[in-house]
């Protein structure tokens, strides 16, 4: 039940885009605050409070909307969700390269615990990638909650933006690959 309830959220942050959207257009905006409320309880609930760094900080992150647009009665800032999770995977990113260890790095350690010294400077490197991405992204989704087109919000960080992440991934897959047969 714990992963069923932890992936639904997930599914709920992934559709989060299309839910504000048709959400400003037909429902009051107190039942779109109780909706997300309802997924930060959960994600709380299931995370619990000390889950992982990035999860609660993106949580907080809904929980900053969430409360702005309910202190200003306007659902608008509702769109600023995206922007503030790209700053803060920007921050929390490039944080890491000042440790001894980066994000990347401890995520590929879990698969390999011996990681090698190349394949520490390559996920510095991925890391660098990543907030590189995060800036542009983060700036993208800003320009698309000041240009106020609903339409242009809802394509970019519901679609485009997940296609470009997509493809970040698959394109460090295949580096990836190619450095391991190297090696």
């Amino acid at each position: 039940m714990k992963r069923f309830a932890k992936l639904l959220v997930t599914v709920l942050l992934i559709l989060y885009p299309l839910a504000v959207y048709f959400g400003i257009q037909y429902l009051p905006l107190n039942s779109i605050l109780i909706l997300l409320l309802f997924i930060i309880i959960m994600r709380l609930v299931f995370s619990g409070v000390n889950g992982k760094q990035v999860g609660s900080m993106v949580t907080l992150a809904l929980a900053i909307v969430l409360a702005l647009s309910w202190l200003r009665d306007d659902p608008k800032g509702l769109l600023w969700y995206p922007v503030l999770c790209n700053l803060i995977l920007f921050f929390l990113f490039a944080y890491s390269l000042k440790q001894p260890k980066s994000i990347i790095e401890r995520i590929a350690r879990i698969k390999e615990p011996d990681l090698p010294y190349k394949g520490i400077v390559y996920t510095r490197k991925v890391t660098k990638v990543w907030c590189i991405f995060f800036l542009i992204n983060g700036s993208l989704a800003t320009a698309t909650v000041i240009s106020g087109n609903m339409q242009v919000w809802v394509f970019y960080n519901g679609l485009v933006s997940y296609v470009l992440m997509g493809m970040i991934i698959a394109a460090e897959w295949l580096v990836r690959s190619r450095i391991y047969r190297e090696v």
